[in-house]
């Protein structure tokens, strides 16, 4: 689905916004105000706790940046897709897959994350 690969994109960029003002804008447009963030390392809701999971990832991965891996494969209003995070232009040192679902206008309400491959 179309409007899926849009929404996996946002995601993504939303993961490597380094600049707060971007984040904060690409949150607004894209994720619902409510939504519910949850991995083995993080459980966030709200915008507020989506940007301070970005800046943690960030912070522990300096210059790393997330990239997809395949799909998004998606029905309805949810979506699954697996990731990597890693230098860029490199092979990834992370790898996880994530389901999501939106809201009715389309916006992210929810995602479940796994992690696949993770550093020694």
């Amino acid at each position: 689905m179309a409007e899926f690969d849009d929404t996996v994109t946002a995601y993504l960029r939303t993961w490597n916004a380094t600049d707060t003002n971007e984040r904060r804008a690409l949150l607004e447009r894209h994720w619902a105000q409510s939504v519910t963030y949850t991995d083995p390392l993080a459980q966030v809701s709200g915008h507020d706790g989506i940007s301070g999971a970005v800046e943690a990832v960030q912070a522990q991965f300096p210059g790393y940046v997330f990239t997809l891996v395949s799909g998004p494969d998606a029905h309805h209003q949810q979506a699954r897709f697996q990731w990597g995070l890693g230098p860029r232009d490199a092979e990834p040192v992370v790898v996880g897959f994530d389901v999501l679902s939106t809201d009715p206008e389309g916006r992210i309400q929810t995602v479940l994350g796994f992690l696949d491959q993770v550093p020694a």
